[in-house]
């Protein structure tokens, strides 16, 4: 009994100090397109890494390098800052029905990190 009570607040522990790692995720917003939304913001993380999928609930985003055209990309490189809107450089846009108000929860799959779940809120 005092084994399976000592694995079990080691658990615990190792849970709480997991939960309390992660950084903060960013505020983000989906701006409406025609046809669907293009996630607005920044992300930002403590080492250079690169973006290979995002996915919601609508399935997988394109990740689109714009400059001059824009052109699907299978990765984005994330230099510590990943700025993200319709005047940058690197550009991500979910295809679907979204509605203004709306929270839309993200995964963003990186080289080196596991995952960033984000969640973004569509404007106008």
């Amino acid at each position: 009994m005092k084994g399976g009570l000592t694995r079990l607040a080691m658990t615990a522990v190792l849970l709480s100090a997991a939960s309390t790692a992660q950084a903060p995720a960013p505020a983000m917003k989906l701006q409406l397109t025609q046809g669907g939304a293009l996630l607005v913001g920044r992300l930002n993380l403590p080492r250079a890494d690169e973006v290979t999928g995002v996915w919601s609930g609508q399935g997988r985003a394109r990740l689109l390098r714009c400059a001059p055209r824009c052109v699907s990309v299978q990765t984005l490189p994330l230099e510590r800052t990943l700025q993200l809107g319709p005047d940058a450089t690197y550009r991500i846009v979910l295809g679907g029905n979204f509605r203004a108000g709306q929270k839309v929860s993200l995964v963003l799959r990186l080289r080196h990190t596991s995952v960033l779940n984000i969640t973004a809120t569509v404007v106008r």
